[in-house]
């Protein structure tokens, strides 16, 4: 017996959840919605308000107290003091920020069997806890250089937050174009967090970074502080149009272009090491691969995550995941022969004053290069590896195996909001001066 043919469904596919949009091209997705409306308002109250009191703090509190320091030398520590509340305040700002608007969580992994693998003793050790068994932090070293893969320009601010974690979220430094140091408000206040700023001429900025970085480093053994500098060698974030000129680069050192990184110039970090190392002879160098979820292998990750998407239209990356390695810079990185360095004399641009810091000869700046392609393509084969097995480290090299650390980006109690807006500046200065 026939039957009537069922007519075609004129339903509309279901709109994908807010959860789901980052597996979608910014181009592709729906449009903007009530809720993402609101959490452009509360974005915006959270953090221009936050970075004002931060600026604000600094100019109002912390710059008397730099002028009074010129006749009462002492009063420079009290002022270094105050900065550096700010610049932790700043990193609680993001992290509420975070926990607000954009919630995520870190998913942290270590190596384990290739270059840079951690012991098994240190990855036991690596979770600090409160009595209740709440997360603290993560026991990395505390003294370091954390370079980084480079996909879209929200990652200096999960570095930042990363540090927090770390518990560097006082002393972390950054390198940033010049013409962003007169940027009302955030300009202003990089310049008091002592940022370095080069201006993209290596002839010009070279003795600024070897300058900067070697004072940076005596004040941090001095002072016992930690230190972490922030530097990504790629230069640039990894994007349609700086991917073929990594291509070109390849093709003219005869090798294989990597796919989910771009090649790395070295000539930056290479100095960074060899200004910081002399003066902080613990100097680790940390490693990071970042994987964003919904990237696929060989996509960029800025067609997928703005700072737009990530913090006003609520779309930020579910799980942000983390793969360390680590080396101690004097002893397991080829920085060069710096035997003679003397770590009490800074760099200056003088020839016949030139340390050997900043006089690095060929050979020596050749075998570095080597070295960081190389740590840069296993970068390159690990991401590719984590799409295919959702495991960064190569089987073949494992010593053991060790879940992943999930950590959800959130402030460790609600009382820090206050120090988020900077709310404890003086009484901060005044509790470390009765404390000296």
């Amino acid at each position: 017996m026939a039957t009537d043919a069922l007519p075609p469904s004129t339903a509309k596919p279901a709109e994908p959840s807010l959860g789901e949009l980052h597996n979608i091209p910014l181009t592709s997705r729906p449009k903007t919605t009530l809720p993402q409306v609101l959490n452009w308002l509360l974005a915006i109250l959270i953090f221009p308000f936050g970075a004002l009191m931060a600026n604000g703090s600094q100019v109002l509190f912390a710059l008397p107290v730099r002028i009074l320091a010129y006749p009462i030398p002492p009063l420079k520590r009290v002022y270094d003091e105050m900065i550096r509340y700010t610049k932790g305040a700043v990193a609680s700002l993001l992290v509420l920020v975070c926990q607000l608007c954009a919630p995520t969580e870190f998913s942290f992994t270590f190596e384990t069997g290739g270059p840079g693998a951690f012991t098994s003793e240190e990855i036991g050790n690596m979770v600090l806890r409160d009595e209740d068994g709440h997360f603290v932090s993560l026991n990395l070293p505390q003294r370091s250089v954390l370079i980084t893969n480079h996909q879209v320009y929200a990652d200096w601010l999960y570095a930042w937050v990363l540090a927090y974690f770390i518990g560097a979220q006082k002393d972390i430094f950054i390198v940033s174009k010049d013409s962003l140091k007169w940027v009302p408000i955030i300009g202003w206040g990089m310049q008091f967090y002592n940022f370095v700023f080069l201006k993209r001429s290596w002839g010009a900025d070279r003795l600024t970074l070897v300058t900067k970085l070697a004072e940076i480093g005596q004040q941090a053994e001095k002072y016992d502080r930690p230190l972490m500098f922030l530097l990504y060698p790629e230069g640039t974030v990894i994007s349609q149009n700086t991917q073929p000129v990594s291509k070109r680069y390849a093709d003219k050192l005869g090798i294989e272009n990597t796919k989910n990184v771009i090649l790395p110039r070295s000539t930056g970090l290479h100095y960074s090491l060899r200004s910081l190392s002399p003066r902080i002879p613990d100097l680790q160098l940390i490693d990071a691969t970042i994987v964003y979820p919904g990237v696929p292998p060989g996509g960029y990750g800025q067609n997928y995550y703005t700072m737009r998407s990530i913090f006003l239209s609520r779309v930020p990356p579910p799980t942000l995941h983390i793969h360390f390695r680590k080396f101690h810079v004097a002893t397991q990185v080829p920085i060069g022969d710096l035997s003679s360095a003397n770590a009490a004399k800074l760099p200056t641009k003088g020839k016949a004053d030139a340390t050997v810091e900043s006089e690095v000869p060929e050979s020596e700046r050749d075998a570095f290069d080597v070295w960081l392609r190389e740590l840069w393509m296993e970068k390159d084969a690990s991401m590719d590896r984590f799409a295919a097995t959702r495991s960064f480290v190569d089987e073949e090299k494992r010593k053991w195996r060790v879940g992943a650390l999930k950590v959800p980006v959130k402030l460790r109690n609600w009382s820090e909001v206050l120090d988020a807006y900077c709310l404890f500046l003086p009484a901060a200065a005044v509790g470390w001066m009765f404390s000296r």
